[in-house]
C-alpha cells in the first residue's frame, strides 16, 4: 500500500520455548491511528517493538518504509528527579533542537507556557505531554505511543487523546498507540487490534465492541464516552484497516 508505513505480516517471537505473541498481522498508514489494547502480559510491548524493528520476529516478516523517521514514547522512563532538570533540557537529553521546534513542539502538546519550568514540578498529564512533545521535534512519521495515559486522571486522558488526533492531522504521520485502558481510546482510533498472545479480534472501534473474543476480555458494559467522544469522521473504516478519504467532501 501507498501510504503504509510498517507492516507485520503473521508475526511471533518466541523465548525459552514459549510464544510471548504470535501470528500478529498489522498495517500503520500515514494519518492513521492503530491502537493495540490487550490486558497486561498479552504481547502489546513486544509487538510495539516489531514495529519499531528493534526486535526480529521469530517466525513472519515486519516491513518498514524506507527513509521514514520513528518516534517512540516509552511506558516508562527513569529520571533522577533530584537534578535541576527544566522542560527546555529535557527536550535536549538525547536529541538537539533548535529553540523554534522546541517551542512549536511544547505548543502543539499545550505546554509551551512551561518551557523553564523544573520538571520535578510537572503534574503527571504535563510530563506525559512532555514525553509526546520531545517524540514530534524530530518530525516523525511513524510514532509509537506505548501507554500515553497512564498516571493521567479521566479528563486528562480526554485531553491528550485530543493532542494525538492533532499531532496526527498536523505531522501527517501514523500512530500506534498501545493501551490496556479502552475509555476514550475507542473511539478517538481508526482500527483497533486485540491481543492477548494473539490477535483475538480487530477492525474499527464500533464493531469491535461487538466481537465475541473482546467481550470475554473487556466485558460488554462499553464506556459510555465512547459516544460522547466520537472524532468526526471525513472518511471510511475499510476492512484492511485503511482508511478512505475519497468519497468524502473537503
Amino acid at each position: 500500500m501507498q501510504n503504509s508505513l510498517i507492516k507485520l505480516n503473521n508475526c511471533g517471537v518466541k523465548r525459552n520455548n514459549k510464544w510471548l505473541v504470535r501470528g500478529v498481522s498489522l498495517n500503520v498508514n500515514k494519518v492513521q491511528i492503530v491502537t493495540l489494547i490487550g490486558p497486561n502480559g498479552s504481547g502489546k510491548s513486544t509487538t510495539a517493538k516489531m514495529a519499531l524493528g528493534i526486535l526480529k520476529p521469530d517466525e513472519g516478516s515486519n516491513t518498514i518504509s524506507q527513509n521514514i523517521k520513528i518516534s517512540y514514547v516509552p511506558q516508562k522512563i527513569s529520571i533522577d528527579w533530584s537534578l535541576p532538570l527544566r522542560v527546555i533540557d529535557f527536550m535536549n537529553i538525547t536529541e538537539k533542537f533548535a529553540k523554534n521546534e522546541i517551542e512549536e513542539a511544547l505548543s502543539m502538546t499545550g505546554i509551551k507556557k512551561l518551557i523553564f519550568r523544573d520538571v520535578k514540578n510537572l503534574s503527571g498529564g504535563e510530563f506525559q505531554r512532555l514525553l509526546m512533545a520531545r517524540a514530534i521535534a524530530k518530525n516523525p512519521d511513524f510514532l509509537v505511543l506505548d501507554e500515553p495515559v497512564q498516571g493521567v486522571d479521566y479528563p486528562g486522558e480526554i485531553a491528550l487523546y485530543k493532542i494525538i488526533q492533532e499531532i496526527v492531522k498536523n505531522l501527517n504521520c501514523g500512530i500506534l498507540l498501545i493501551s490496556h485502558n479502552l475509555h476514550v481510546v475507542m473511539s478517538q482510533t481508526d482500527h483497533v487490534i486485540c491481543l492477548n498472545g494473539h490477535v483475538c479480534c480487530s477492525g474499527a472501534p464500533k464493531s469491535i465492541v461487538k466481537e465475541p473474543e473482546y467481550i470475554k476480555l473487556f466485558g460488554d458494559n462499553m464506556d459510555p464516552t465512547l459516544a460522547l467522544y466520537q472524532h468526526e469522521h471525513d472518511h471510511q473504516h475499510l476492512p484492511d484497516g485503511s482508511v478512505d478519504h475519497s468519497h468524502f467532501p473537503k
